[in-house]
């Protein structure tokens, strides 16, 4: 039996449950937070679920019997596995669900890249924020000796940024050696550890060290990185949320300006890390921070970028448990990301453009660090240290150009806005060559391609290599997983 067969077996059978419930889909589809329009579509086969979580939630709630879930597993495994169909069923990311707003800024800060250089050289293409981490300012790097601080790197960084106007966020992470000689060495090559310090007065005085120095030049801090991986910490949850006061107390004190970050938590895919999210939220950390900072990255390198939308569901459901409503900000990746092979160029350029649109896309993540800025030996490079932006990198700054003070009202994917079911997009006011905000909407595939009228009023299309055409409302224009900017008058 093929994908598409087996797409309409898991079909007929989620309607066979919700039938047997005797529950709306709006009903339904609030209890396992999506939309009643999404279940709908799973339900008549138009569309198969990106998680079997999102089956299984379902199922429960219909009041499913082990031999019915054990059913609904294969199924799904069979609608979800690679396969020959030329036409395959589009797995819809769970949590991609269509949305429309007031036009709100696109801030240009939500452009971020990691820098993984100590050289004080910023990217040659347009970003609007840098994150300071695996670019030699550790603390263990900074602070070598008790109360010996070189600030030489830190400042070349703080310098490059400031010349080219872009925001910075400097993590707190690394305890020297001197301030936990027994502690677990964390995952690097100079003295550092991935335990607390004995002494946490020593946190303290690095804290304000780095405050005083920057003097204003940091606009954000994130004290310690991945919280829940015992490679970076290892230390007690009630130890990092104390730390993580006393870091926002000090800042506050010298810098009432500067945005706190809670550390991030990864590996978010796995339900551990949400309990790990609960246990640092009811040690109440989040109430000193401004912004709560997670890792957001696909289960594979190969993956859509889209399917982070399941993890930012996730987290924001845990967070609701929680009793917080912060703004997130992606600050990371996987630990083994440079174990993975490169993408080839097209791939990586259509990959690195969507994974901003995801953010764009999950309207609640408030800002993208891509990882990593100057590194060469991860599977997506956007720009070498010394070397030429790549393609990647070319095509990031061309969407960045598209989105300069644009505001986004939309954003929505296949049937539930009229496309068909592998196109997603995002609708804008772009300011024309006048500076008159104007209609325009990026468009993209998951996968494959489609031919999509443009519609009433459109004029022109504008691809990320620079070229545009005209083109008119019945004009059809393909659609592809490289996206592409339609404008209207």
């Amino acid at each position: 039996m093929n994908r598409r067969a087996e797409g309409r077996e898991l079909a007929t059978a989620l309607r066979g449950l919700k039938d047997r419930s005797g529950l709306s889909y709006q009903v339904l589809g609030q209890r396992i937070f999506i939309s009643g329009s999404t279940l709908h579509r799973y339900c008549t086969g138009q569309g198969v679920p990106g998680g079997y979580d999102i089956v299984l939630r379902f199922a429960k709630e219909c009041g499913a019997e082990p031999a019915e879930l054990n059913d609904l597993l294969r199924y799904w495994e069979a609608a979800t596995e690679e396969g020959t169909d030329p036409r395959p069923l589009t797995a819809v990311p769970a949590g991609a669900e269509s949305w429309s707003q007031a036009p709100l800024p696109v801030a240009p800060e939500m452009f971020g890249v990691t820098m993984n250089s100590f050289s004080g050289v910023m990217p040659s293409f347009r970003v609007g924020t840098v994150r300071l981490w695996d670019s030699e300012t550790r603390w263990s790097q900074l602070e070598p000796r008790r109360g010996e601080f070189d600030w030489t790197t830190l400042d070349r960084l703080l310098d490059g940024a400031e010349r080219q106007g872009l925001s910075t966020v400097f993590v707190l992470g690394g305890t020297p050696g001197w301030a936990a000689p027994d502690g677990r060495r964390a995952a690097y090559r100079e003295d550092s550890r991935a335990a607390p310090p004995d002494d946490l007065a020593d946190w303290d005085a690095f804290v304000r060290a780095v405050v005083r120095h920057a003097g204003g030049r940091i606009d954000a801090y994130e004290p310690w990185i991945t919280a829940n991986h015992g490679h970076h910490y290892n230390g007690s949850v009630e130890t990092l949320a104390e730390m993580t006061r006393r870091a926002s107390r000090i800042i506050r004190e010298h810098d009432k300006d500067a945005t706190v970050v809670c550390p991030s938590i990864t590996d978010l895919w796995e339900d551990a890390s949400h309990e790990y999210l609960l246990r640092f939220a009811e040690a109440g950390a989040y109430q000193y921070c401004d912004a709560a900072a997670v890792n957001l990255y696909q289960r594979s390198v190969t993956d859509p970028p889209e399917t982070m939308l399941e993890i930012v569901r996730k987290v924001e459901r845990t967070f609701q448990l929680a009793g917080y409503h912060l703004p997130l900000w992606n600050t990371g990746t996987v630990q083994t990301i440079q174990l993975n092979d490169p993408l080839d160029a097209d791939t990586a350029a259509d990959h690195a453009v969507r994974f901003y649109l995801t953010g764009l896309y999950s309207r609640i993540v408030e800002r993208m660090y891509f990882y990593a800025w100057g590194n060469s030996k991860i599977p997506l490079v956007v720009q070498a240290e010394g070397q030429a932006p790549t393609k990647a990198g070319l095509h990031v700054d061309r969407l960045q150009k598209w989105l300069a003070r644009a505001e986004i009202r939309s954003c929505g994917h296949g049937a539930e806005i009229g496309l068909p079911e592998n196109v997603w997009q995002c609708e804008f006011l772009v300011p024309d060559e006048h500076g008159v905000p104007r209609p325009a909407r990026i468009r993209w595939t998951l996968s494959g391609t489609a031919d999509v009228r443009a519609g009433a009023g459109a004029y022109r299309v504008d691809h990320l290599d620079g070229t545009t055409r005209e083109t008119g409302a019945e004009d059809a224009v393909r659609i592809t997983e490289r996206p592409l900017l339609v404008r209207y008058r």
